[in-house]
C-alpha cells in the first residue's frame, strides 16, 4: 500500500483539501521546499529502505507562459530555471538542471515546468521562459530533487493560476480558484478516478 504526503508551498492552495489530509507547507522558494520536503520525508518515512511506499503530491499553483494555458497540468519535466547549465559545463561540472518527472510515477502530458526564486510577473525573463518553458513556479524542481534524492514516488500536478505576467501580481486573489481545481483533482485521485 502506498502512502500519500501532499506538499504545497502556501495553504492557500490547500484551503479545500479535506480534513485529515496528510499536508506539509513549505513556505515559498526552493531552499525551503526543498528542506521541507526532505524532512517531512524521513519523519514519516525514517528507514530508507521504506521509503518506495510513500509518495509526495505536489500540488500547486503555476503561471502559465503559453497563450491560452489553464486548468491542470502534470508536468513530463521539470527544470532549475536559476542555473546557467552551459557555463556550469564549461567548467566542467554537470548542474542536473531537469528532472524527467515520468521517471519518478508522473504520467505527464507532456509539459515543460520551469522553476526558480524570483516571481515572474511579465518583462523579460518571462519571454525568454516562454522559449522553453510552459509554466512557471517557485518550488516543484526542488521537491523534485527531494523526492528523487530521498528515494520516493513523485505526482506533481499544477493549476494556472496566471499568465506569468500582469495577472501573477493578483495572485492572493486568484490562487482560490486553483486551490479548488487541486481539491477536485485530489478526491479524484484518491477516488481512483482519473483526474482531468
Amino acid at each position: 500500500m502506498t502512502d500519500l504526503l501532499v506538499v504545497a508551498a502556501h495553504p492557500a492552495e490547500t484551503t479545500y483539501l479535506p480534513a485529515g489530509t496528510d499536508v506539509v507547507l513549505t513556505g515559498i522558494g526552493m531552499s525551503r521546499a526543498a528542506t521541507h520536503t526532505t524532512r517531512a520525508i524521513v519523519e514519516r518515512v525514517p528507514d530508507a529502505r521504506n521509503r518506495g511506499r510513500l509518495t509526495v503530491v505536489n500540488l500547486g499553483s503555476c503561471g502559465g507562459l503559453r497563450p491560452g494555458a489553464h486548468g491542470i497540468f502534470e508536468p513530463s519535466l521539470v527544470i532549475n530555471r536559476d542555473i546557467d547549465a552551459e557555463l556550469m559545463r564549461a567548467m566542467g561540472s554537470d548542474p542536473q538542471e531537469s528532472i524527467n518527472l515520468t521517471e519518478m510515477g508522473q504520467p505527464g502530458d507532456g509539459s515543460v515546468l520551469a522553476t526558480g526564486d524570483s516571481f515572474v510577473a511579465g518583462g523579460p525573463v518571462r519571454d525568454a521562459l516562454e522559449q522553453r518553458a510552459d509554466l512557471v513556479d517557485m518550488e516543484g524542481f526542488a521537491v523534485a530533487v527531494a523526492c528523487r534524492e530521498m528515494g520516493v514516488g513523485l505526482r506533481m500536478v499544477k493549476h494556472v493560476s496566471d499568465d506569468a505576467g500582469e495577472q501573477a501580481l493578483d495572485w492572493a486573489t486568484r490562487v482560490d480558484q486553483s486551490a479548488r481545481a487541486l481539491a477536485d483533482w485530489w478526491e479524484n485521485f484518491r477516488s481512483g478516478e482519473s483526474p482531468a
